[in-house]
């Protein structure tokens, strides 16, 4: 699976029109869909079957969107919630939307089958134009996304929000994050949106350190278990002078955390031209070091363990990881 940019999807976009003009017709374009060799993004909008099975969810999203606004013939499109989050390139977190959200025009526009409207309030300083698209700017994404989802996505949005103001996680922007989660709190002290419970707790509990969704979710689940609050990306002096940075620390019960995506071992990439038997036998030499450096646990989890609480505190009492 990969991420798509918004120039290459808009590429990668086709319209009915266009198809039919490359000597297709409505039957072949109907037959190809069924086939696969199409995948209909929405009414008269198309791309390939293939490519369009190698693609995350946010990228199918995307796609949605950039055929929504296709479509517009000019009117103001204004995309918000999860849709202005994956045009800002945030995380979507076990969620695979089918429906573009937008903010109304006015009360006479209806949402359709794959268009969700919106009828709020929003100041022309909450707008921005992303790739060629008017969504509404990150703050104001974030908080509408925070109370209109489930905790793990939310989580993973405001965390992956706040990386970008606060950038490298091992060189952290604290005064710019804390200026922008301030502005969060704030807007979450309203009384009465739908969601601003949810709300004030992720934004309470978001951390711009966490690289990963998978880290994003972890620590919510700490949160819910009773442990404290980790540390994030924790500094251990390596064998050649260098630094390892852990996940997460748990620094009163003296335990790390590494949140092991599977990426890590099967995205070449990732890999940078390492094996997958070197990467185990590294991973293993730099685990051994830290635990003999520091003489803390150190538990090792994926995406399958953090789903719940209880799979996740499954997991860390195998290490002897348990909340106070």
């Amino acid at each position: 699976m990969r991420h798509a940019t918004v120039d290459e999807l808009s590429g990668l976009l086709r319209s009915r029109a266009a198809l039919i003009e490359t000597g297709m017709s409505d039957r072949s374009i109907g037959r190809a869909v069924e086939t696969g060799v199409l995948h209909r993004v929405r009414r008269g909008w198309y791309i390939d079957g293939s490519t369009w099975a190698s693609l995350w969810a946010e990228s199918r999203h995307r796609a949605l969107v950039l055929a929504v606004e296709h479509e517009s013939r000019g009117a103001t499109v204004i995309f918000c919630g999860v849709s202005a989050a994956v045009m800002h390139g945030l995380p979507l977190y076990r969620m695979a939307p089918r429906r573009a959200h937008v903010l109304a025009a006015s009360s006479s526009r209806h949402s359709v089958h794959d268009v969700l409207r919106h009828e709020a309030a929003l100041t022309e300083s909450e707008i921005r134009v992303v790739d060629g698209v008017l969504c509404t700017d990150l703050a104001r994404t974030v908080y509408d996304v925070v109370r209109s989802v489930p905790a793990e996505a939310a989580i993973a949005v405001a965390d992956a929000a706040l990386s970008r103001i606060g950038g490298d996680p091992r060189r952290f922007d604290d005064s710019a994050a804390g200026e922008f989660a301030a502005r969060l709190a704030a807007r979450a002290q309203a009384v009465g949106p739908r969601g601003i419970r949810q709300a004030r707790r992720i934004i309470d509990l978001a951390d711009g350190r966490a690289q990963l969704p998978l880290e994003s979710v972890s620590r919510l689940q700490l949160h819910r278990l009773g442990f404290e609050r980790p540390e994030l990306q924790v500094p251990v002096p390596a064998p050649d002078g260098g630094t390892y940075f852990v996940d997460i620390g748990m620094r009163g019960l003296r335990a790390f955390g590494e949140c092991d995506g599977k990426a890590k071992y099967i995205d070449e990439a990732q890999r940078s031209g390492r094996t997958l038997e070197q990467v185990l036998l590294d991973e293993k030499a730099r685990e051994d070091w830290i635990r003999g450096t520091t003489q803390w646990r150190l538990a090792r989890w994926g995406d399958e363990h953090a789903v719940t609480p209880l799979a996740l505190g499954a997991r860390l009492a195998h290490f002897g990881i348990r909340a106070p």
